[in-house]
């Protein structure tokens, strides 16, 4: 009986990842889950709304660890101690930035051991490339447009804000794993823009990418895979509505054909093969005024790409693949229709937190063709969404009834 190929999978947030669960699925994979997450007071880690993570109940996964949250020596550790295997070499996919970075930065001790992600196996090469300031100087050079950026050095309280700042302007912290998407701001004038940079100087040591404002008609991105030399872009997601309590992450979307968008795939592949990049990876671009802007490089699988694979292209089994010296000869490379899609998870947490009611959130889910959690043919991890549903309603029902029973005691005084 044939071996089946081990895969690790790593990252913060369970929607990606039961996506590359479910692609790998189809490749009939033995998959590993490891959950990057909060530690409490007492060392332990923070409990889940019920239970495991949502895509743990996967009948996919085999088995699902916990690691410290940006606790890069921790996860190297379960790696070598809990996931290696005499027989073959693992497949590591990091669904992360932080994830990326660290397997990058420790090539040394993972090589003998485990495949994974790279750029000509040299250490420190993949966490260069998310350095945003770096990314736009590439793709200006391959003739993308890019909003015109500054960069400022924040540490210990101090920064020093240059001249030749443009408002209002845009912020991102230069590289994701530093900083996430919490320094995604538009600053209207310099008064917010350093009540922002003394924020931030408060509680980090880190750079921040100050930009020319673009006014974004529409925002795209495109997820693939390339194995250094050759460079596989599907199809192209259009974002409809992006989440408002996960900022920067799409709600809806259409994924659909290339058509239209040869040139700027052109310039992406390129930029691939640039770099020499071997892994999945997401590139964000926009329309601002007519024309197309290159956003940013993501060194790994998009938070939508499970739409591709919905759409016949699996991206993170061609991966595999790759790295294992397999044929992709007889997989789908191309996708020839559109589809609508929804991010349950984000419209289920736009609603908990007040930003939609629940009769759009149950209307955006409904009505979308294609769904990242809801399956027929695994349905355990829909089944736990739905559980965490019900516990926030009656959780709010509860303190409906607290707050009620509160004032009529009042009233009765």
């Amino acid at each position: 009986m044939e071996k089946k190929q081990k895969v690790v999978i790593i990252g913060h947030g369970y929607t990606s990842r039961l996506g590359i669960i479910r692609s790998l699925a189809e490749l009939d994979c033995e998959m590993t889950v490891i959950a990057m997450a909060f530690h409490n007071w007492f060392g332990r880690f923070v409990r889940f709304d019920w239970g495991k993570p949502i895509d743990c109940y996967s009948k996919y996964v085999s088995r699902m660890m916990y690691c410290k949250i940006n606790d890069g020596e921790e996860l190297i550790q379960l790696l070598l101690s809990k996931c290696t295997d005499r027989n073959q070499k693992v497949v590591i996919i990091p669904d992360s930035d932080f994830s990326a970075m660290v397997i990058d930065n420790n090539q040394h001790r993972l090589r003998d051991f485990f495949l994974f992600p790279h750029i000509h196996y040299k250490e420190g090469m993949v966490e260069h490339w998310m350095d945003k300031s770096v990314q736009k100087q590439l793709a200006s050079q391959i003739g993308m447009n890019v909003a015109q950026g500054i960069v400022v050095e924040v540490s210990e309280h101090h920064y020093s804000l240059p001249v030749g700042i443009h408002y209002p302007c845009f912020t991102k912290s230069l590289e994701t794993v530093s900083g996430g998407k919490q320094f995604l701001r538009k600053c209207e004038d310099e008064k917010e823009l350093i009540s922002l940079l003394n924020r931030i100087s408060d509680n980090y040591n880190t750079k921040v990418l100050i930009e020319d404002f673009k006014q974004i008609d529409t925002e795209y991105a495109v997820v693939g895979v390339s194995n250094g030399k050759d460079v596989l872009i599907p199809g192209v997601l259009k974002f409809i509505e992006n989440s408002k309590s996960h900022f920067g992450i799409a709600r809806e979307g259409i994924v659909m054909p290339t058509a239209g968008f040869e040139s700027i795939l052109s310039q992406f592949t390129t930029f691939l093969r640039t770099i020499c990049f071997c892994g999945l990876f997401d590139i964000d671009f926009y329309e601002s005024e007519g024309k197309l802007y290159f956003g940013e490089l993501n060194l790994r699988f998009g938070g939508s790409g499970y739409a591709v694979t919905k759409m016949g292209v699996n991206l993170p089994g061609i991966f595999v693949k790759y790295l294992t010296g397999e044929s992709i000869e007889n997989m789908s490379k191309s996708i020839s229709s559109s589809a609508s899609y929804s991010n349950e998870r984000m419209c289920i947490d736009d609603w908990r937190y007040g930003y939609i009611s629940k009769k759009d959130c149950m209307r955006k889910i409904s009505s979308a063709e294609i769904h990242f959690i809801d399956d027929v043919s695994d349905p355990l991890p829909q089944r736990m969404l739905q559980y965490q549903f019900v516990g926030t309603e009656l959780g709010r029902l509860r303190k409906k009834i607290k707050r009620l029973w509160k004032s009529m005691r009042l009233i009765k005084k």
